[in-house]
């Protein structure tokens, strides 16, 4: 199997109990706080024994939401304050530096990256800064891909990252206020048939139906939610059973599903078809396609897919610089046996993530890095408190099988919990599952208006 670079490319380190001079720690620079990026930043610190390094986590936000979890956020069916983790805080506890920030781009050549100023409600809080680094590791994610459509841009909302999951709640709270008190129909139309169109057309729903509870009866029937996909069915990346059987549950929710209906055109209070035919939205998400951030396209001359993803090697290395590391959503890795890139997953973040945590203190101290390994759990698509249903992927007793209903569910419960675990350590990651139970039976079901 092809491994690391040759020694003289690893990042080299002087040991004073040999004669050499006391060196600066080495310095680990991860941008992006997501599932890879977080957990790296978190776990790292703590897995060098022989090595001097400093690790700098850079990101805009300034508290983490786990990705899978934004729709729920975004439906207001889940409170942002009590799933969310503050960097400064997970800093503080896991012995890393924050940087809050957006990535401008990279010097390689010099060895730093470069972020855009920090502007809070149009005041200049930091100037355009610069910092150094030994190793970087890239971890920006991703976001949806508007391919170009006219309009999207200006009329419609994403829910890509926890501001914009909290923008989109405050959007639909007051839409929904607005309806009941004029007695009228809101029409939300949701464009893209995948996981998170699925998962948030369903929790629209959740949230209309919980919302009779606290005083708005009614509500059920005026809410409108419309999925639109443009391949022949939803969930492509799942087996046909999942899927048939996802879009059966949504339709007898209330939910219109279009299939092989293509969006040309965002408008102010519409989307247009290809087939020419109008859908009447006041609000309108788009949750189709996935590519990286536009910035990554820009990143000193690193290899990119047309998705701007970052082409890895088999090491996780970038092809073009063996110091810079590209995870989860933003990179491009192939796999051997087919040829084809890795599906942007939390799986995947997650197991690159373990992957570098493992390894790189190795390579740190002089040893050569392994290729990166993948194993295919499935995925699970969850319906709320309507369903869930989990592929079984490639790996394990029940290759391609799938399971729904409460077994689903709670798997999905336990792979959030188990990510908890890894950011917060055992007990800390207890106690915060613990507090989340006991605010489910002393908080409101969803988030109300403040």
């Amino acid at each position: 199997m092809r491994k690391s670079s040759t020694p003289s490319d690893k990042p080299q380190t002087q040991d004073p109990e040999h004669g050499g001079a006391p060196s600066r720690p080495h310095q680990i620079v991860v941008v992006g706080g997501g599932i890879a990026g977080l957990e790296i930043a978190s776990k790292l610190p703590g897995s060098l024994r022989k090595t001097s390094i400093a690790v700098t986590l850079v990101d805009r936000e300034p508290a983490y939401v786990w990705k899978p979890m934004l729709h729920t956020i975004a439906a207001g069916t889940t409170d942002v304050s009590q799933h969310e983790t503050s960097y400064i805080s997970q800093a503080r506890n896991r012995r890393f530096v924050f940087e809050t920030g957006e990535l401008k781009g990279i010097d390689r050549k010099e060895r730093k990256v470069h972020l855009n100023p920090l502007e809070i409600d149009g005041r200049r809080i930091l100037p355009e800064r610069a910092i150094s680094y030994d190793t970087l590791i890239l971890a920006t994610g991703s976001e949806a891909n508007d391919f170009g459509t006219p309009g999207v841009r200006d009329h419609c909302l994403t829910i890509d990252s926890r501001s914009q999951a909290m923008n989109f709640n405050r959007k639909v709270m007051a839409h929904m206020l607005e309806a009941l008190a004029a007695n009228s129909t809101l029409q939300i139309a949701v464009v893209g048939g995948g996981a998170t169109g699925v998962e948030l057309a369903a929790e629209l729903v959740q949230l209309a139906d919980v919302s009779a509870y606290y005083g708005a009866a009614g509500l059920r029937d005026q809410v409108k939610v419309t999925l639109i996909e443009s391949g022949p069915m939803l969930l492509g990346a799942f087996p046909n059973r999942v899927a048939i059987a996802a879009q059966e549950r949504l339709e007898r929710l209330g939910v219109t599903v279009l299939t092989g209906a293509r969006v040309v055109a965002a408008e102010a209070g519409c989307l247009r078809l290809a087939d020419g035919t109008k859908i009447d939205a006041e609000l309108k998400v788009w949750a189709a396609g996935v590519k990286a951030s536009d910035a990554c396209a820009s990143f000193d001359g690193l290899e990119v897919t047309r998705n701007n993803q970052i082409v890895v090697g088999p090491t996780l290395q970038t092809t073009l610089d063996p110091r810079i590391f590209a995870v989860g959503d933003c990179s491009s890795f192939s796999v051997e046996d087919n040829g084809r890139p890795l599906p942007p997953a939390a799986q995947v973040a997650h197991q690159q993530a373990s992957h570098l945590i493992r390894h790189l203190p190795g390579w740190l101290e002089g040893r050569e890095l392994p290729s990166f390994s993948y194993r295919d759990f499935g995925s699970i698509v969850s319906l709320g408190g309507y369903g869930a249903y989990d592929s079984l992927g490639q790996f394990g007793m029940f290759t391609g099988g799938f399971i729904r209903g409460r077994v689903a569910q709670l798997g999905h419960v336990l792979l959030y919990r188990s990510h908890q675990q890894r950011l917060h350590g055992f007990w800390r990651g207890g106690m915060i599952w613990l507090a989340d139970m006991i605010n489910s039976h002393v908080r409101a079901r969803i988030r109300l208006p403040e």
